[in-house]
């Protein structure tokens, strides 16, 4: 994780005080003031270092020092009031939150990257909006409706019931937050490396989630057909038709679903298959009309037979008072599910620009894009009743490949 200028550290234990989250609003209003005042000096600082750095081709260090203590003290405060972080932070931005950002000294930069900086941020700033919908900045300081945001609201709930956060709920509001730093430090000229959408190195320590009963698995290629790019919506239009009509039938079947696992405590297997491959053909469908794959999907949710795949696993035991209520515990995962959307909304119109320059389509956002798309497959199982394992919030690494047993010599 270090290899990169800006990165977020987290070293959060979960635990929260349920006054202090009850309150945590009114509690944070001190500092959203000092946060505008300090953004107002910092608007100033930004122009002059915009300057200094054009023609130097470095920022200078005081001017690179003042505003990478405001970005700090930024992500302090968003970790504070998006519930990330516990402790009361200090009004200082100095390094030392458990929800904290370390950015690199001052670098030489390209000179033309600074001159149009704020017109090259500007796919940096379509992804932060639904990341954050603008996280603690000098233009603003607005928090609301991106993911970080339905994920904090959620998290207000979760934290007054457990005096504890659930560590998805955290980490999706991490994964903005390391966002929004990076965009900050690259609009204020604090480096020139461009922001990295990339879920997976967002923050180091992110779980791997191999026992997971819905999972996400994403092939490695990044090529993209530049032709098919073009035309991808017209080329989707028959398969979303597929799957209105499929969803039609679906819908009688997760009634039926319904019934029977109340009932019997488990999942038929035969309308659990049923569900499993239509959940399977979502996922093949929007990963390939908004790019996370490329090749034209199949009509039938095979297992194994595209490149972006869900994962279902068997039918298994489920809570009856859980299978009962589940439309009304979907709700949140609803919610969040809407908040994914919007990032994978986003990056596939970004992705949609970059596969049609370079016939690729980058890391960052295909990975972004995942992670929406596992979401949405986890929160769709969790509906129709194929789990009752509820959809983890926050983004995960791989799962790492298990080690070749090697055999003795001679055996």
């Amino acid at each position: 994780m270090n290899d990169r200028p800006v990165h977020l550290i987290v070293n959060d234990d979960l635990e929260r005080s349920r006054a202090s989250v009850f309150f945590r609003l009114i509690l944070a209003i001190p500092h959203l003031i000092w946060l505008g005042l300090w953004g107002i000096a910092a608007a100033f600082a930004v122009i002059a270092n915009w300057f200094a750095t054009l023609f130097a081709g470095q920022s200078p260090e005081g001017l690179h020092n003042f505003l990478a203590a405001y970005v700090r003290y930024a992500i302090h405060v968003g970790a504070y009031l998006f519930l990330a972080a516990q402790p009361f932070p200090d009004f200082t931005g100095a390094p030392g939150y458990p929800v904290d950002v370390e950015i690199a000294p001052p670098q030489p930069q390209n000179r033309w990257k600074v001159a149009f900086r704020i017109v090259l941020a500007i796919p940096a700033l379509m992804i932060a909006g639904a990341l954050t919908s603008g996280s603690a900045r000098t233009y603003g300081a607005n928090y609301s409706y991106g993911l970080a945001s339905v994920a904090a609201l959620l998290a207000w709930f979760a934290a007054l019931a457990q005096a504890r956060l659930p560590r998805g709920l955290r980490d999706a509001v991490a994964y903005g937050l390391a966002y929004s730093a990076q965009l900050d430090a690259y609009l204020f000229l604090l480096t020139d490396r461009y922001p990295n959408s990339d879920p997976q190195r967002a923050f180091a320590g992110l779980p791997a989630r191999e026992t997971d009963p819905i999972r996400l698995e994403v092939g490695a290629g990044l090529q993209r057909s530049q032709l098919t790019v073009f035309f991808r919506l017209i080329l989707a239009i028959p398969h979303l038709i597929w799957l209105g009509l499929w969803g039609i039938v679906v819908f009688f079947a997760a009634i039926a679903n319904w019934l029977a696992t109340l009932v019997r405590g488990q999942s038929p297997d035969g309308l659990h298959n049923f569900l499993a491959a239509y959940v399977r053909y979502q996922t093949h469908v929007y990963a390939y009309l908004f790019l996370i794959a490329d090749p034209f999907p199949g009509f039938l949710g095979r297992p194994g037979s595209y490149p972006v795949e869900a994962s279902i696993a068997e039918p298994r035991p489920q809570d009856p008072w859980k299978v009962a209520f589940r439309l009304i515990l979907g709700i949140p995962a609803l919610l969040l599910d809407s908040a994914y959307g919007g990032l994978l909304l986003a990056v596939a119109f970004l992705g949609w620009f970059a596969s049609l320059a370079t016939g690729q389509m980058p890391l960052g956002m295909r990975n972004a894009g995942a992670l929406g798309l596992r979401y949405a497959a986890q929160a769709h199982g969790y509906l129709l009743l194929l789990t009752d394992a509820y959809p983890y919030s926050g983004p995960t690494v791989p799962v790492p490949e298990p080690a070749p047993v090697v055999s003795p010599i001679g055996l």
